[in-house]
């Protein structure tokens, strides 16, 4: 697996001197960079090892005013190369970006005490013994960017701390920090891919702004190749994206797979004492946002944010006011805003199936699931049950037998309130969610037309048969008679002591039938024909024949009417 390395230290350290010395490239690309010799932004370079191996390094600027620059290249490497002035040992930014280091989880790299070659043998000795002391089983090497020294015993350094590990089959996921147009070509994303692959076609999201783009082509340290792996500093041409649409911070990412959120559930991790509500600046990735943290109990907090973030379970974040103030690492990147302490316990110390469980519970699609729950391989639905219809669904068993309740509930308020028609439409019952159909099979329901009941439900009258009764009696009598109350004359109709006609009228089902064996011996059918063969009005006439034709029995051409085969037998 490739691995990028990302340097550290106080300004005039002598960090773009050391890269410069080691890769052959000066990192220092801006002009302003170049007029007043210190570093702004973060600058790249391939750096050769000496068993053949390239890593990409990541050079970062030392000045305090620069802290939120050094935070963004630093999100995303494996290693880390700090840099400590022989004369002046550790300064300030020093102990704040190793600071950071350790908030990002970073804990493997090499100390590099530099310019050797101006100070004297027992102070060199002091500021080595120094760094060991600060960096603890670091490596500790001297070297002196201006005249060679120690080189190639930091190369040797860094190789033998590049322990490479298998990456992990996680979704595309690469974070920007720099945007700019080739003529030719149009607009160029770099970033540290932090997961996946990338390579000429796929089809990737750019978020937040929830932008589709299509990668043209891909490069490694201006170098083509067929496809990027983990770990590697990318370039990738996006043809038809303005430069203006995308910017640092923003993330490459898998279509569906991290979708953006504005909270973030994190166990945290405290430099300095960070009360409730207090505001912050977030750091993940290469963006950053303003934050109210909502705590919940001492180890845990809500971060609610200004702007949407792109991230993952087990991503870790850094906080910062005028200065560090601590970090996190992300327990859930979407989560319920009500917070519960011993959920967050479990999302940190469960066990996979537990984690899962917690952080899932609704039904989530695949690529929604590993946006909720990165976890190793094979444990990404255990503890979930999965439903293979309409796209594969994943839900905790517990929420299925919470819906079950809560729809149970309903239904039995529903036949309570309304004996004459005990059910709801699915889509009424489930707010229309996407799962609806796919989860309606496990809910033991019954579906009768386009409504569900509960098992063994029927409409009744549930004390209303007075009222229907004269209902009945009333169109008996008159053949034709209006409906007051609809629903009643629907459980009537359904019940098969009335028919419903036009709109908001009945006829008795004896009328109906005397309508059918009409229409069957009428040649052609006529409205005039049908109203004296029953001997009714031209409206009662008219609105059973329209029954007949919503029935299928007739279909109405220009004046007159023809049987359908249904009328025939």
């Amino acid at each position: 697996m490739p691995l990028t390395v990302g340097t550290a230290g106080h300004i005039d350290h002598g960090k773009t001197w050391l890269v410069r010395a080691l890769t052959g490239k000066d990192t220092d690309r801006l002009p302003e960079e170049q007029a007043r010799g210190i570093s702004i932004d973060l600058g790249y370079a391939p750096l050769d090892l000496p068993d053949g191996r390239r890593l990409s390094l990541i050079d970062v600027p030392g000045h305090e005013r620069f802290v939120r620059n050094m935070v963004a290249g630093a999100t995303g490497i494996d290693l880390f190369l700090l840099v400590i002035d022989a004369g002046e040992g550790s300064r300030p930014q020093t102990h704040e970006h190793l600071a950071i280091l350790r908030l990002l989880g970073i804990d493997r790299g090499v100390v590099a005490v530099t310019k050797v070659d101006t100070v004297e043998a027992e102070t060199l000795e002091l500021a080595v013994e120094e760094a060991r002391e600060l960096v603890p089983g670091a490596p500790v090497v001297a070297v002196s960017a201006k005249t060679g020294e120690g080189l190639a015993e930091l190369r040797a350094a860094l190789a033998k701390v590049a322990v490479e590990s298998e990456p992990v089959p996680w979704p595309t996921r690469l974070y920007v920090d720099r945007v700019f147009t080739l003529r030719g070509i149009g607009t160029i994303a770099t970033g540290t891919l932090w997961s996946g692959t990338l390579a000429e076609g796929d089809e990737l999201r750019a978020e937040p702004a929830g932008i589709d783009v299509r990668v043209r082509s891909v490069q490694v340290h201006d170098e083509p190749v067929e496809f990027a792996e983990a770990g590697q500093r990318v370039a990738v041409a996006l043809p038809g994206i303005e430069r203006s649409a995308l910017r640092r911070g923003d993330a490459l990412v898998a279509r569906d797979a991290f979708p953006p959120s504005y909270r973030l559930d994190v166990a945290l991790e405290e430099l300095e004492p960070i009360a409730d509500g207090a505001r912050v600046n977030v750091h993940h990735g290469t963006s950053h946002t303003a934050a109210r943290v909502v705590r919940a109990g001492d180890r845990y907090a809500q971060l609610r944010l200004a702007e949407p973030v792109v991230a993952a379970r087990g991503d870790r974040i850094v906080l910062r006011t005028g200065t560090t103030v601590g970090g996190g690492v992300v327990l859930d990147p979407k989560p319920p805003r009500a917070l519960d302490p011993e959920r967050l316990q479990v999302l940190e110390q469960g066990d996979s199936a537990t984690i899962v469980r917690a952080i899932v519970r609704a039904p989530v699609t695949g690529p929604e699931l590993q946006a909720h729950a990165l976890l190793a391989p094979g444990e990404l639905a255990r503890g979930l049950t999965a439903v293979r219809a309409a796209g594969d669904w994943y839900f905790a068993p517990e929420w299925l037998a919470e819906l079950r309740s809560r729809v149970r509930a309903r239904l039995e308020e529903r036949a309570l309130r309304e004996p004459l028609d005990p059910g709801l439409p699915l889509g009424q019952l489930l707010a229309n969610r996407p799962w609806a159909n796919a989860i309606a099979p496990l809910l033991e329901l019954e579906r009768r037309g386009g409504k569900v009941y509960l098992p063994g439900t029927a409409a009744s009258l549930g004390g209303r048969e007075e009222e229907a009764a004269r209902l009945e009696a009333e169109v008996a009598a008159a053949g034709v008679a209006k409906v007051e109350d609809r629903e009643l004359a629907a459980f009537l109709e359904h019940a098969g002591r009335l028919r419903r006609v036009g709109d908001g009228f009945a006829v008795s089902t004896e009328l109906y039938d005397r309508g059918v064996d009409a229409i069957r011996s009428l040649d052609p059918i006529t409205l005039a024909a049908f109203r004296d063969a029953l001997g009714i009005s031209r409206r009662n006439a008219q609105m059973l024949l329209e029954r007949y034709d919503a029935d299928g029995l007739t279909r109405r051409v220009g004046d007159e009417r023809v049987l359908r085969r249904a009328a025939r037998t």
